[in-house]
């Protein structure tokens, strides 16, 4: 009986550290460096991103669905890098490597609750780019507004159902062993692996988060734009199937911005064994390098928001016009 009520008791107790031991870079000198450049990065991105969603609020004209689609994945740029990069730099900039077992937790989700957003917004504008190019004619009918808005708002709370219970379950790991956890925040592989209980539930939470925001956004992409490229066989003309090919291109870009470099790590980890820093490294770069170019991306090779720009410009230099002709 007293071996039955301990073996009830080990189940319902679970041993959690008051703090997690952020490990970051082992022995590699001037690192801070590093992290200036990360906080030259958070600088860009917020900039870069916070213009987008001004230019998107502002616009009438952009208040259609590629733009509103747009405007998500800037917002989902802002909430990742707000999530990582000023804990990052607290933590090991400052030398303040011990973060609470709530705060842990509450990065992890945030982190990778607006990663997922990134991941998922960028399947919704190869949709949007599929049935614009394949069925021109259908294009309003299909997606419209209210369409765009309902998809960005499932992405969102699918995420909180997802990165919700990805961190709950953590909640019933034990942390007896050791509170160490070598990576730069706290990222979920290195922090459910050094738990000393069962973390099988944990593991197939890792293995469904990566075939949902990795392996099935990609296949979605790939497969919207082999439908593409078929559809623009069918043009006629060259120059029409530029035009159209054209209007793909931002979204191109960011894509491969955004999933080449996780692609890259995750391939690297399986062929050979990462050391912390490297890993550090990659995965640092693969989640701030895409929230700052995927503004300038879009700035650049979208003539609306090249229009607006210039709109803003001339109406600042017709009010300095009026200042100065006003003191003369």
């Amino acid at each position: 009986m007293s071996a039955l009520n301990s073996s009830l008791l080990q189940n319902v107790s679970f041993v959690r550290p008051e703090y997690f031991f952020i490990s970051g870079f082992s022995g590699i000198p001037f690192s801070q460096y590093y992290f200036v450049f990360l906080i030259f990065i958070y600088i860009i991105s917020l900039c870069g991103n916070s213009i987008v969603l001004f230019m998107i609020l502002v616009d009438r004209t952009l208040h259609i669905p590629k733009y509103m689609g747009i405007f998500n994945l800037a917002l989902s740029d802002i909430g990742e890098t707000n999530a990582l990069i000023p804990s990052l730099v607290k933590t090991l900039f400052f030398d303040s490597q011990y973060i609470s077992y709530d705060a842990c937790l509450t990065n992890m989700f945030f982190t990778f609750f607006f990663s997922g957003g990134q991941a998922l917004t960028l399947v919704a504008l190869a949709y949007d780019r599929f049935i614009a190019i394949c069925l021109p004619l259908r294009y309003h009918a299909i997606v419209n507004n209210s369409f765009m808005f309902a998809t960005l708002t499932a992405i969102w709370v699918f995420n909180l159902v997802i990165f919700g219970t990805t961190v709950v379950f953590i909640t019933r790991l034990s942390f007896c062993k050791t509170n160490e956890i070598k990576s730069f925040f706290c990222d979920h592989g290195p922090v459910y692996t050094i738990a000393c209980n069962d973390n099988s539930i944990n593991s197939f939470m890792a293995k469904l988060c990566t075939a949902v925001y990795l392996y099935a956004p990609l296949t979605a992409i790939v497969l919207s734009y082999i439908g593409i490229l078929l559809a623009l066989t069918k043009i006629t003309t060259w120059e029409s199937r530029l035009k159209a090919l054209k209007t793909c291109i931002s979204h191109l870009l960011v894509v491969g911005v955004f999933f080449l470099p996780i692609v890259g790590t995750y391939l690297a980890a399986l062929t050979f064994s990462l050391h912390p820093n490297a890993r550090i490294i990659n995965t640092s770069l693969s989640r701030t390098i895409p929230p700052m170019l995927n503004p300038i991306i879009y700035v650049l090779n979208t003539k609306d928001f090249r229009v607006f720009i210039v709109k803003m410009l001339k109406k600042k230099t017709t009010k300095i016009s009026q200042v100065h002709a006003l003191a003369k």
